[in-house]
């Protein structure tokens, strides 16, 4: 889990460092279904900053609904080169039929 801050920074890195993606690596960042996927690509045009972080451009942010301080699920998978944040909203989405089942006393 981390926070997206005021400029669309997602405030964890070691998962950047997990994919080994350096300063200006080059990014093709997309909404899908309410999940922002972040895939390394050489003619991507968002880059990892100077420092190490995902900037997340203001139009995926708007399209999930994501403010400053909202937290996102990230995960990386390392094989694809692809990194999915997911937003609360999102997971709350995905966990609703599980949430009914355990509560009418179903096992998953």
């Amino acid at each position: 889990m981390s926070a997206v801050d005021k400029s669309g920074r997602i405030a964890d890195r070691s998962i950047v460092r997990a994919l080994g993606w350096a300063p200006e690596t080059r990014l093709d960042i997309r909404e899908q279904s309410g999940v922002i996927l972040v895939c390394a690509t050489a003619d991507g045009v968002h880059r990892i900053g100077d420092r190490g972080y995902v900037l997340l451009p203001l139009t995926v942010r708007r399209w999930c609904r994501l403010k400053a301080g909202d937290r996102v699920l990230l995960v990386a998978n390392l094989s694809a080169d692809v990194l999915a944040a997911h937003p609360l909203a999102v997971l709350d989405r995905l966990m609703a039929g599980t949430h009914s089942a355990v509560k009418r006393g179903e096992t998953a």
